[in-house]
């Protein structure tokens, strides 16, 4: 679910990104930007409303996704590799050295 919720957000991100690159300024309309009269494919402001309606929609997604994702990574706990190690136990005793001959018993 986390992977889906990531590609998500990020195809949300760059739609976002793209509609508004393609929007102008307050007074431009989208026919203009491609060499067209202004208002004379989509009516007065219906391109402008439009773009503004779908940026909104975009802008919410992008924010309930980032939500959801910071909420996914604080529930997952991490923890430590060593938490997962087994137990360590008592080291053997070390059996003691053989004594060397003495000189007299030679």
């Amino acid at each position: 679910m986390e992977i889906g919720l990531t590609i998500l957000h990020v195809l949300v991100s760059v739609l976002l990104i793209l509609i508004v690159l393609i929007q102008g300024g307050e007074n431009v309309d989208i026919t203009a930007a491609f060499g067209g009269v202004s208002q004379a494919a989509f009516g007065p402001r219906g391109a402008v409303s439009t773009l503004a309606k779908m940026t909104w929609v975009l802008a919410g997604i992008f924010m309930a996704t980032s939500i959801a994702l910071s909420i996914m990574a604080t529930k997952h706990t991490g923890g430590s590799i060593l938490e997962n190690r087994p137990a360590k136990s008592a080291p053997a005793p070390a059996a003691p050295a053989p004594a060397a001959p003495s000189p007299a018993q030679k």
